[in-house]
């Protein structure tokens, strides 16, 4: 079936992605929109706009009968839910099925499988892929148990979990009770779920990633991304291809990747995440992400496709299209994504109005974002402005052009992180490539001190 009117179920800088790859396929688009972002840019931009509630987001974003309604009401062919929010709910997906309407995802078991942390390990295991140790748990006694069957440090992560919510890192029994209750409750608070679970904790691990695309028969993989330079487990520069790897650990990386792809007989566009411990060029399983990541322009520059459409053509019912064998790898690029944060007190979030918006172009240089001058950032939403994208024939160039794009991009109005992207291009170990999840804590330490 063909996809004519598409909804869009989401907000700011994707929002204005997925406009933008339906301009150019000629689908209509319509986007839904809390109060708070009637007047932002995607919604200037769709064709149509239906006001989806105040802005809470449990009134707006996330309230599955409002999004049902907008789409049943502008007569929506399918609905693309982005990332984040209902992205990666199956009653979300259940609901669009029972409506008649395409969602632009995976099938509702594959959101089940994976969507569930422990059943994502479950399969993990199934299709032969290495995790990380540790197990479920319920009752303090059993975490305890595992904690010291696993060895200290250890990771509670929540089973439902997403964007650092609920993980914690406990470094010695002591303070596993105190973690446990912190971690339930977070959970609880995002996602409605509080159970958690324990892993062994991979100190200087880097955190390797591989996008999928596949239509339920076929599936291939387009490279791997490097997203270990985190704060608190929420990604901040991301690359592609992962630099510093060796091809050996690469390839069989990638094959993992495919492999639980396979094992799923997954539909769509997907990430599977890996913690890599290059030092025993050993990798584990750590989760898959069922729907379009905020990092996959790094993959689109180094390949050549647009993510967004093949979800598109997915989800119509057709074929791939392609083996593994026509995707073939260019240069290297680089993204940093833009916050409206403060980095200089503690990172609080700083909503407000732009007041001015500039922002770089040129060869190799791409900017995703939602915001212009004028525009207000509200302080319900997560604080990402934009993504700046480079692409050089080597990692050196990307480097020393991402660097020049960031001179050249100015927002005021907010506090930003610009200043720290800067410091992170200009690091030593960051231009040698290859740096742990370790490597942002120990640099912003370093800058304080």
């Amino acid at each position: 079936m063909n996809i004519n009117r598409l909804l869009i179920a989401n907000r700011g800088e994707i929002a204005v992605r997925i406009i933008r790859t339906c301009q150019l396929l000629g689908i209509e688009t319509v986007l839904v929109a809390s109060e708070a972002d009637l007047d932002s840019v995607p919604a200037r931009m769709a064709d149509n706009l239906i006001n989806i509630g105040p802005a809470p987001t449990q009134q707006s974003y996330l309230n599955i009968d409002n999004v049902i309604q907008a789409a049943k009401q502008s007569q929506a062919d399918a609905v693309h839910p982005g990332y984040g929010f209902l992205s990666e709910n199956s009653a979300f997906a259940s609901a669009c099925i029972e409506n008649d309407i395409i969602f632009i995802g995976p099938t509702i078991e594959q959101l089940d499988a994976i969507g569930d942390k422990l059943k994502a390990r479950s399969n993990a295991l199934a299709a032969d892929l290495p995790v990380v140790a540790g197990g479920s748990v319920e009752t303090l006694a059993q975490a305890v148990k595992i904690a010291s069957d696993i060895s200290y440090p250890i990771l509670i992560k929540a089973v439902s979990g997403g964007g650092g919510k609920g993980m914690k890192v406990v470094r010695s029994e002591p303070e596993l009770e105190e973690a446990i209750t912190l971690a339930q409750a977070e959970a609880e608070n995002a996602f409605g779920d509080d159970r958690i679970y324990l892993e062994c904790y991979v100190e200087t691990g880097r955190h390797v990633e591989v996008q999928i695309l596949a239509d339920g028969s076929t599936a291939v993989h387009l490279g791997t991304r490097d997203c270990s330079i985190q704060r608190r487990y929420q990604k901040l520069v991301e690359e592609a291809p992962a630099p510093a790897l060796e091809d050996s650990l690469r390839n069989r990386i990638e094959q993992a990747a495919v492999d639980f792809a396979r094992h799923l007989s997954y539909r769509g566009a997907g990430t599977v995440e890996f913690l890599v411990d290059v030092g025993r060029n050993s990798f584990y399983f750590l989760e898959m992400n069922a729907r379009i990541q905020v990092e996959h322009p790094v993959t689109e520059a180094i390949t050549g496709f647009d993510l967004v459409a093949q979800q598109i053509r997915v989800a119509e019912g057709r074929p791939l299209g392609m083996t593994q064998e026509d995707i073939q790898f260019y240069g290297h690029a680089i993204e940093c994504r833009l916050n409206a944060e403060d980095p200089s007190n503690n990172f609080i979030p700083s909503p407000g109005t732009i007041t001015r918006a500039l922002f770089p172009a040129g060869e190799g240089i791409r900017m995703d974002s939602h915001i212009e001058t004028g525009s207000k950032v509200p302080p319900f939403y997560d604080s990402l402005l934009g993504k700046l994208i480079v692409w050089g024939k080597t990692r050196n160039e990307a480097v020393s052009r991402l660097q020049q794009a960031l001179s050249a991009c100015h927002l005021e109005g907010v506090a930003t992180n610009v200043d720290l992207h800067a410091l992170i291009l200009s690091n030593a170990s960051f231009r040698d490539g290859g740096v742990d999840t370790q490597f942002l804590p120990a640099l912003l330490e370093t800058d304080n001190g």
